[in-house]
């Protein structure tokens, strides 16, 4: 290790322990060491854990799918803040628990991608029958709203989870259906709003045919005197 790098290990290390004995506020520390003030949160946290080999080592930090999902379901279940799942879970950084709430959130998954790094990929949103959202609903009302819960259970994302249940409340079972790819003026309506949407949809779609049976009768017109003129 060059002698820079210890150098380097050994500021931050004096800079956390004025954090810790209070002779140093985050805000002044992360001014002089020209970070910001979560970099030096995290460097307290991590000297906490590792004392000065904690600026020592370069070696990217790796997490198994296992940890990942425990840490997401901790704090999606409010177990603790994402500082306190940290700690819990030893993962250096928060922008990483970050990156993985939000990963699982919007694609209900996520997998080791690589050795280092704590890399990860999305895998596809699993396509579920209204059935399946059904269940899952009623057994997330039944739970007291365990959204992380229940998305971890039946592999969705926990906003898919939160829709559903939101949506059910205010709709029933027709909140839970799957209109995608379907034209609104041919959907049944659950509420009164979507009634009016889907008229103003319906009566579009008869302005539109209505204009095009015009220009075509025109079209024919101009075509029958044209005829007409050169007999």
């Amino acid at each position: 290790m060059s002698h820079k790098v210890k150098l380097e290990a050994e500021e931050k290390a004096r800079l956390v322990r004025k954090c810790l004995r209070e002779e140093l506020s985050c805000t002044e520390a992360a001014r002089q060491a020209d970070v910001d003030r979560e970099t030096i949160k995290n460097w307290i946290r991590w000297y906490e854990e590792e004392g000065i080999n904690a600026f020592l080592s370069r070696k990217n930090s790796s997490y198994s799918e296992a940890l990942k999902r425990e840490a997401v379901a901790d704090y999606l279940a409010g177990r603790g803040s994402q500082d306190a799942i940290c700690r819990k879970y030893k993962i250096r950084n928060k922008c990483q628990l970050q990156t993985w709430i939000k990963v699982y959130n919007d694609h209900g998954d996520f997998n080791s991608r690589k050795a280092s790094g704590g890399g990860i990929f999305m895998k596809q949103r699993r396509s579920t029958t209204q059935e399946e959202r059904l269940q899952i609903v009623k057994e997330c009302l039944e739970s007291g709203r365990n959204y992380g819960e229940m998305a971890l259970k039946y592999h969705v994302s926990y906003h898919q989870v939160r829709t559903w249940t939101l949506r059910f409340e205010e709709l029933g079972e027709a909140g839970l259906e799957d209109r995608r790819g379907k034209r609104k003026r041919n959907q049944t309506p659950r509420t009164e709003l979507e009634a009016a949407q889907i008229e103003i949809e319906q009566l579009k779609h008869k302005l539109y045919l209505a204009e095009m049976e015009r220009d075509l009768l025109k079209k024919l017109d101009e075509i029958e005197r044209r005829d007409a003129f050169r007999k």
